[in-house]
């Protein structure tokens, strides 16, 4: 009896590989594609197809697989000899399928001073790019290139700026210059924006409506698992006067919590508990629904904002990029704002989770552990939640007397128009509260062998003002969270400030410059020269400084890390 078997597995062997054989040979000589077609039950397959013309192929076939059956034979013989575990050892390993979508973007250019003297942006205070940058390195692999935003790098980390005083004005702005650390013919300016502080007792009530992704793409441990151990931690800074609702998708939208008093922190985490994956994404009827809920618990002069938490696979539902975008903004006009979690990799959306922030006027972070999620939702809940700018604009006016040419280091996707600046209509970024903002410029003075870009020839040369005491003019445009005119904040930079040496700068602006490099460097280092990972990691170490989170240590690690991949 377990002869027969033998044989009976041998044949069965022999039959599958000659099958295959033949299916191969006929594969080799056309490229067929079937139509569709439907058979009832007990009718006869109709033939589809292109069929042999010609006779003498098939007795070719018939001849080749007749020549290799002896080899074929001796082949079964060897499958039925290898136990189970030497199969599997034959199959080639699967590998894993990356549909992680980032948006496309190039640095930006040198300019000159003399053909395009104004630099127009909004402002950023997302941190996801690093978070997420942080995730692929600790995996063992360099960033993708689009994955790296600089300038979310540079605002990841909190700088030793002057706190404004006064609610009137709701933050100050910094100014510095010094020597570039990757090129010694040319210097940086440094731009900070800093946001007043609000303590805890002094924030007013929340609204918040948590939109959490329970799809099959969320079953995993840095997913749904991560996401509601992230969210624990905010309900737990959470009192009487705060409200908690709950929102979850994937096939279908429902409710699993409604308007809840968020000092009921068991009832809200019990919630969060329950709460298991499956099912495709239809996010974009989530997110209607969670809206729908935030403007039912809506707050007056209170903070009314929906949280997503998702790995932002839309694959149902309102799935155009551009539809989800306007949903968004029609109702931040509302009053309700929008802040995006991300989580997981593998399917990460990270461009979609970016912009349906900026739409929502509000921040992105990405958590890829539940130290960010602290970093995000605790420490920084105050500038997560509470908006106390809007629509902030950047706008610098360089002196040709004084810049030759310059380039805005990071910032590529919040580029404006010079016209967009006094445009009250056109939507920028947010600052929330104790949040910074940092941009930097890397300069060529006037006259000097940091000048890269040749004169123009038929362009006629304009005489240069007579003021060779500015670099720069900044300026700065902004609204009060519930307003809609802007109001102008203007600094000129001196040359006073620029530093003769860097180890005469400040260790805000030799850390900032030693992230700007690796940004760089990380995004393929086009203008950083021979600047490498070592000049960052010895740049970084002497401008640490007070690091009370570990966070610039954790940078350091980073760079070593990067340095040897």
């Amino acid at each position: 009896m377990r002869n027969f078997k033998r044989k009976l597995v041998v044949l069965t062997v022999i039959l599958v590989v000659f099958a295959g054989a033949c299916t191969l040979e006929h594969a080799d000589r056309a490229v067929v594609t079937d139509p569709v077609v439907t058979v009832e039950p007990g009718n006869p397959t109709p033939v589809t197809g292109v069929e042999l013309k010609e006779e003498g192929r098939q007795k070719r076939a018939s001849a080749d697989s007749a020549a290799r059956a002896p080899a074929l034979m001796d082949r079964a013989m060897a499958f039925e000899a290898l136990p189970a575990s030497g199969l599997a050892q034959l199959r080639p390993p699967s590998e894993p399928v990356n549909r992680e979508n980032y948006a496309r973007f190039t640095d930006n250019p040198l300019q000159r001073v003399a053909e395009n003297p104004f630099s127009t942006f909004s402002i950023d205070v997302d941190t996801g790019a690093y978070s997420n940058m942080r995730r692929m390195l600790n995996a063992g692999s360099r960033p993708v290139k689009d994955a790296i935003r600089t300038e979310e790098l540079i605002n990841y980390f909190a700088y030793d700026y002057p706190r404004p005083g006064r609610r009137d004005k709701p933050f100050s702005i910094h100014t510095e210059a010094g020597p570039s650390p990757w090129n010694p013919d040319t210097h940086l300016l440094h731009i900070g924006v800093q946001g007043y502080e609000v303590s805890r007792e002094e924030m007013p009530a929340s609204n918040l409506v948590f939109l959490v992704d329970v799809s099959g793409s969320m079953q995993s441990p840095d997913k749904l698992e991560l996401l509601k151990s992230a969210l624990r931690l905010l309900v737990r800074q959470l009192g009487a006067d705060d409200r908690v609702s709950l929102v979850v998708y994937a096939g279908a939208s429902g409710v699993v919590l409604e308007p809840t008093a968020g000092d009921r922190t068991a009832t809200i985490i019990a919630a969060l508990d329950g709460l298991t994956a499956g099912g495709s994404t239809n996010g974009g009827a989530g997110i209607r629904l969670a809206y729908t809920l935030a403007q039912q618990a809506y707050i007056k002069d209170g903070i009314n904002r929906v949280i997503l938490a998702t790995d932002g696979d839309f694959n149902v539902g309102t799935v155009n990029f551009e539809m989800l975008k306007q949903l968004v903004e029609d109702r931040r006009g509302q009053g309700i704002g929008l802040t995006t979690l991300g989580f997981g990799t593998g399917n990460y959306n990270d461009h979609l989770m970016e912009q349906l922030a900026d739409a929502g006027n509000g921040n992105y972070a990405y958590i890829d552990t539940l130290g960010e999620a602290r970093k995000a939702l605790v420490e920084e809940m105050s500038s997560t939640l509470m908006t106390i700018a809007k629509d902030v604009k950047i706008q610098v006016e360089f002196n040709p007397a004084t810049v030759a040419e310059y380039r805005l280091i990071g910032y590529e996707n919040r580029a404006l128009a010079r016209e967009d600046f006094s445009n009250d209509r056109v939507d920028a970024g947010e600052i929330g509260a104790g949040h910074s903002v940092t941009a930097i410029y890397e300069i060529a003075l006037t006259g000097s062998a940091g000048q890269r870009l040749a004169d123009s020839r038929y362009q006629t040369k304009q005489r240069a003002p007579g003021n060779t005491q500015e670099l720069a003019l900044v300026r700065v445009r902004y609204k009060q969270p519930d307003g809609e005119s802007s109001r102008l904040i203007e600094q000129p930079v001196r040359r006073t400030e620029l530093a003769g040496k860097l180890d005469a700068t400040s260790g805000s602006y030799r850390f900032a410059a030693a992230v700007a490099g690796f940004g760089q460097i990380l995004r393929g280092g086009r203008y950083t020269g021979d600047f490498g990972y070592d000049g960052v990691l010895d740049l970084a170490r002497g401008a640490r400084g007070d690091d009370p989170f570990g966070y610039r240590g954790e940078f350091l690690q980073l760079a070593g890390l990067a340095s040897s991949l």
